[in-house]
């Protein structure tokens, strides 16, 4: 296993999402504080949260099963990017979309080749 989850490059990449998520979603209404933008922010900051939290466990069972919860919300955060981007078109995802599957993509590969040494 890595050192650090900051050696992860998904975990990078999960960081700077999360850095988009909060500037895409300061665009939406106000009215969206307490909806969507609190929700695809909830699930963006625990795709890093879960690599870090499973990495620091140093068990790779455990680690796997945070991999796969950090793979979920990225299936959450790009549900909920893809509902804002047709609710308000007007507000451009499509960078943060492309980083959202990107991220995805990553985790399971690193998922797939953790099960192998599992």
């Amino acid at each position: 296993m890595v050192k650090s989850h900051h050696d992860l490059v998904v975990w990078q990449k999960s960081m700077e999402l999360v850095k988009l998520v909060y500037r895409d979603t300061e665009r939406l209404p106000a009215s969206e504080v307490r909806g969507l933008s609190g929700q695809v922010r909830r699930a963006a900051v625990s795709i890093p949260s879960n690599i870090s939290e499973g990495q620091q466990r140093k068990n790779l069972k455990e680690f796997l099963q945070f991999l796969r919860i950090a793979f979920g919300s990225t299936a959450e955060v790009e549900t909920q990017l893809m509902l804002a981007k047709d609710l308000y078109p007007s507000v451009s995802f499509s960078e943060t979309l492309s980083l959202t599957q990107e991220i995805g993509k990553m985790l399971n590969v690193l998922i797939r080749k953790l099960e192998t040494k599992n």
